[in-house]
């Protein structure tokens, strides 16, 4: 039970963090026609040092989890 409750929390801090980096970002779309994400390997990097995994990285980023990991991996990483 207590294990359900902390991934609905979870999910919707995400949410507050992928609305906060739009905002950031100066994103105004919310279509779901965007296209190819830049720079998320920046973005991916710095919130793994945060400590986020790549899970929540993707969600928050909206890039697949498997990019994200590639992204994460250790050659990868500059």
């Amino acid at each position: 039970m207590t294990e359900k409750i902390l991934a609905e929390v979870s999910k919707k801090l995400n949410v507050l963090i992928a609305l906060s980096l739009r905002q950031l970002l100066g994103e105004k779309e919310f279509s779901g026609n965007e296209k190819r994400k830049q720079g998320v390997g920046e973005l991916a990097r710095y919130f793994n040092n945060m400590g986020i995994e790549a899970k929540d990285i993707a969600e928050i980023t909206g890039a697949p989890l498997q990019s994200v990991r590639t992204l994460l991996t250790p050659k990868r990483r500059e």
